[in-house]
């Protein structure tokens, strides 16, 4: 909070709004991905019937499409659906209608230089571009010289032209305010509590003849950070009847660990969530990493789940370290935190109503689409923010 307060970004906190005036215009909507991607479905798809019901009209269209992100997921490298999503959206841009507002989640098309997307940028209409991940590390961090060359300021000039800033944290914020960018709205990544209804923990779990549950949620592309519980988590299990479940990794990515790979759904995925205790994300404290917005986190704490997550970027916001989960630097505070919550059933659901409680009042779709409308009506003239 202090840093967004510093930057001159609003706290989406006590700046959400209850009462929002319909507004008639018009949003193209480009996401990354289709629903099947999290960082769409969840900044983007989730948003739009709240934003016609306020009187948009929103036409949406990814750039990468289900069959895509299937195969990346796989570990296949899709470069034909690649090409084929380019060329769609190049079409789609030239084919262009009127619209009041363009609404890009992250860059129209990843690895082209600036100078070539400004030419299918719409220039007329109020550009809005969003960011969940520090996706300009994918440039000016890479390994490649001529990839640093040529693409490390590409974001910042995207961030720049743009008329606002969707930001999911304040790494991201203070990235768009340093490119110069003329509006920043903190907007974080949120539930809806629609689909994450308020169901307290059962009052055996945990209890004699069934073991804790620690789970971890993701995709492929994060289970990686698993590894770095390995340890911890053998110890646990030595001491205690203690089941790991990661719910989205590959049965090949957690081989040999103490963890067990669940499929995820979307359909499914409350109801996993639901059979854990304790929720974790580890993290190494990387660039990359800072730039994440702690969905996982949030996931948990709305199931009522008490959570422990490193101590990098975000996490350190999201969690009230005591109240509703713990925060890890080394082995030792992984080992000590879940240790606790494994041992007190009362402390695990203490710490998860509390989580349920912040989740309510600021990391859910009921209480942030109010200000995403605003912004877009203001944004384009017709409204406060």
């Amino acid at each position: 909070m202090a840093e967004r307060k510093k930057l001159g970004v609003a706290d989406p906190e006590a700046s959400t709004l209850t009462g929002v005036a319909s507004i008639d215009a018009r949003i193209l909507c480009l996401p990354k991905y289709d629903p099947l991607g999290a960082s769409s479905r969840l900044r983007t798809y989730q948003y739009v019937d709240r934003l016609r019901g306020h009187g948009f009209s929103v036409d949406i269209h990814p750039l990468f499409d289900k069959n895509y992100l299937s195969r990346k997921y796989a570990g296949r490298a899709p470069w034909a659906e690649a090409l084929h999503a380019y060329s769609r959206r190049i079409r789609q841009l030239l084919a262009r209608r009127e619209y009041d507002v363009v609404w890009v989640e992250k860059e129209l098309l990843p690895w082209v230089p600036s100078f070539l997307e400004r030419m299918f940028t719409p220039s007329r209409p109020k550009l809005v571009v969003d960011y969940d991940d520090a996706i300009f590390h994918n440039y000016d961090l890479h390994r490649s010289t001529l990839v640093r060359s040529v693409l490390r300021d590409k974001i910042d000039d995207v961030m720049r032209r743009a008329d606002m800033v969707l930001a999911g944290n304040a790494y991201l914020a203070e990235r768009a305010v340093a490119a110069g960018c003329a509006r920043v709205e903190y907007l974080p990544t949120v539930i809806d509590l629609d689909r994450y209804p308020h169901i307290a923990p059962q009052p055996m779990a945990g209890g004699e003849g069934r073991p804790v549950v620690i789970g971890w949620i993701g995709s492929p592309a994060t289970a990686h950070y698993l590894s770095l519980l390995s340890g911890v988590a053998e110890r646990l299990q030595a001491r205690y009847p203690v089941r790991f479940v990661a719910i989205g990794a590959r049965p090949d990515q957690v081989e040999g660990s103490p963890f067990e790979a669940l499929p995820w759904t979307e359909a499914s995925e409350v109801e996993l969530l639901n059979s854990i205790d304790i929720g974790v994300m580890p993290l190494v404290d990387g660039p990359w990493e800072r730039g994440k917005c702690g969905y996982k986190l949030i996931q948990y704490m709305a199931c009522s789940r008490p959570v422990v997550a490193s101590r990098v970027g975000v996490n350190d916001e999201i969690v009230d370290e005591g109240r509703n989960g713990y925060l890890a630097h080394a082995e030792e505070d992984w080992e000590h935190a879940l240790s606790a919550l494994i041992e007190n059933r009362g402390l695990r659901q203490s710490l998860g109503e509390h989580g349920r409680a912040r989740v309510e009042q600021m990391y859910s779709l009921q209480a942030q689409a109010p200000r995403l409308c605003n912004m877009f009506a203001s944004v384009i003239g017709r409204g406060n923010g």
